[in-house]
Formats: C-alpha cells, sequence, structure tokens
C-alpha cells in the first residue's frame, strides 16, 4: 500500500451508521467503516457477530432499517446496478447454476457484465491459468464439480469484468493449499494494482500477512480498526487482539 495519509485517497466503501435487524434481533448496531481505493482489508470477527450480515448489506443481497451504503459513490439501495457493476463478489459457499458448464456459466456473467468477446477469452483464460482449472473443466456441468473447483469457477467469475472492488466472503473455503496460496497472491496484487479487496476470513493467519488494515466487529459494531502497515507488530499479534476482543 502506497505510504499515503488514508483519508487523502479515494473512498471505495462508504458505510455510515448501518442498522440490521431480524424480526426484534439486532444484528448490526451502527456500522462504520471507510474502505480505500488501494487497499487489502480485513473485516473479521468470531461466528454471529454480523459479518456476513453486513457483506449481504454491502452488496444489496439484504435491506437495512438504518444508515447508508456508497459503493464507488454510488448508493446500494438508491443506485443500485450502478453500485454492483463495481464489485466482484465470491460468497464462502459457490453460487453457480450447477445445469450449465463452466463455460458458459462464465459466459453468462460476462453477459451481464457487457464484456466484449476479445476480453472475454483473454480474462477468462489468464484466471482459469491463475487457478489451474482447464479447458477440459470449463466443458463438464458443474453439478460434477468438486466444492473447490466450482469455488474457483466462481472466483474467476467474480473478477471477469475486472471490477475496480473485490469483495470476498470466506473464499478459501474448500480450496486445497496450492489454491489458497495463489488466491492469497491474487488479492495482494489486486489491491497493488489500486484495486480495492474486502474479505472476511475466520484464518487469522491468512488477514495478519496479507491485508492493510483489519477491522474487527463485536456485538454489531466494529469495535477496532488496526493499520498493519504502521504498525507491523501487530501482524504477529492478531490472534491474541482477537481473543482479547471476545473475552478469552
Amino acid at each position: 500500500m502506497e505510504e499515503k495519509e488514508l483519508d487523502e485517497r479515494k473512498i471505495a466503501i462508504s458505510i455510515k451508521n448501518l442498522y440490521k435487524s431480524y424480526g426484534k434481533k439486532e444484528v448490526l448496531k451502527g456500522i462504520n467503516l471507510d474502505v480505500y481505493q488501494g487497499e487489502l482489508i480485513g473485516f473479521i470477527g468470531k461466528n454471529g457477530v454480523g459479518k456476513s450480515t453486513t457483506i449481504d448489506c454491502i452488496i444489496g443481497a439484504k435491506k437495512f432499517q438504518k444508515g447508508e451504503i456508497l459503493i464507488n459513490g454510488f448508493d446500494i439501495n438508491k443506485e443500485p446496478l450502478e453500485a454492483k457493476y463495481s464489485f466482484g463478489y465470491v460468497a464462502s459457499e459457490p453460487t453457480c447454476y450447477e445445469m450449465m458448464t463452466g463455460y458458459d456459466y462464465l459466459e453468462f456473467i460476462a453477459s451481464i457484465y457487457k464484456i466484449s468477446e476479445g476480453s472475454f477469452k483473454a480474462n477468462y483464460q489468464y484466471l482459469m491459468n491463475r487457478l489451474s482449472l482447464t479447458e477440459d473443466d470449463l466443458k463438464s456441468q458443474i453439478s460434477t464439480y468438486s466444492h473447490g473447483m466450482a469455488q474457483k469457477l466462481c472466483l474467476i467469475a467474480s473478477l471477469l469484468s475486472n471490477p475496480d472492488i473485490w469483495i470476498l466472503d470466506e473464499p478459501t473455503v474448500g480450496l486445497d493449499i496450492m489454491a489458497v496460496e495463489e488466491l492469497k497472491k491474487m488479492m495482494r496484487e489486486y489491491a497493488d494494482h489500486n484495486k480495492t479487496v474486502f474479505i472476511t476470513s475466520h484464518n487469522i493467519e491468512l488477514v495478519s500477512k496479507i491485508c492493510d488494515r483489519v477491522a474487527i466487529i463485536n456485538n454489531g459494531v466494529i469495535t477496532r480498526i488496526i493499520d498493519l502497515n504502521k504498525d507491523p507488530n501487530k501482524r504477529l499479534q492478531l490472534s491474541r487482539i482477537f481473543i482479547e476482543t471476545y473475552g478469552g
């Protein structure tokens, strides 16, 4: 990450005073977070504290009771299409149309984002090679894929349009060690090319190694934001800080 003050950089994701309830259960109780262009930020917390709910609100999958979310300056409620064209999203569980072949699914995603034939071919082949899928794999029906293969396909689909923002919710679930290592490289490279990467993960070691900043959520609010570049020692201490956050 460039040696620039964060507040001088473009805000890629802005979350202001975000509240979300399920019935009487209040899950998000005033989330505030700015994510900047060119940074790789980790969003961590134990199960049930609101990580996935926050992401679902960011990507427009769930409505929220109060607050504002801007993606590349677009309001996710008022300008959902513009906001959604700004990011690629990867869920923790593969979300593909299983009756399609891998290639047909990627072609379908490319059509949604109006990607030219030339760009589509160049992008999917580059990403396919990075994640060790083959043309034969893409000719097969997705229903025959292993969990890891399906997750790789979703990763490829999320980057086909070369989005400004890459949002990943527990993306390493089901991936083998080699694929995880390659994904770590890809996330870091993406941020280094002035894109934005927002990741949730239970793998604290992964987050501590690759992220620029980390936001910790507990009891529906962000309790701490740590700049790992300004204080590299925190990379080694992140597991302890995480445990202490929850009273361990």
